[in-house]
């Protein structure tokens, strides 16, 4: 039987928390002090993990959650089932707006795993956290400006 649209089990779930500490732990935060981790898991239950990279423009830097996913794209995997997000934050960390959209792209409904620093853990769906995204749909074809 397919997994593929089962929900995760508590193993799968603290295994993404873990491997989104670990890349917590690299997280280039030099401005901020403000590390964040994120694990993304796909349909085939590969993990690809990311961290915030910030840059002294601040407009360069990236994400954990965009990093794992341009490094999960890169590697030929546009399917996601959940991502889980940690910081040392006393609140749950959702994605930013950039973030959702990012995420949208690829997959509307996946699972949102979010820690705060007590190890507190709250899941929620995408869908539900950003319930109105730009999609297809809303750019549509336009008229040609010729």
């Amino acid at each position: 039987m397919s997994r593929r649209n089962q929900k995760l089990t508590q193993t799968e779930r603290e295994r993404l928390i873990e491997t989104a500490h670990l890349a917590k732990s690299n997280a280039h935060a030099p401005y901020s002090q403000f590390r964040v981790g994120a694990a993304l898991l796909t349909e085939d239950y590969t993990i690809f993990a990311g961290c915030n990279v910030e840059n002294s423009s601040y407009g360069l830097a990236i994400c954990a959650e965009r990093n794992a996913v341009f490094k999960a794209v890169c590697a030929g995997q546009t399917k996601y089932k959940a991502i889980a997000i940690v910081s040392d934050d006393k609140n749950f960390l959702p994605p930013c707006g950039a973030c959702r959209q990012v995420l949208f792209e690829f997959a509307p409904d996946m699972e949102l795993i979010l820690t705060n620093a007590k190890g507190e853990i709250k899941t929620s769906s995408l869908g539900r956290l950003f319930p109105m995204p730009a999609d297809l749909k809303m750019l549509g074809k336009r008229p040609s400006n010729k």
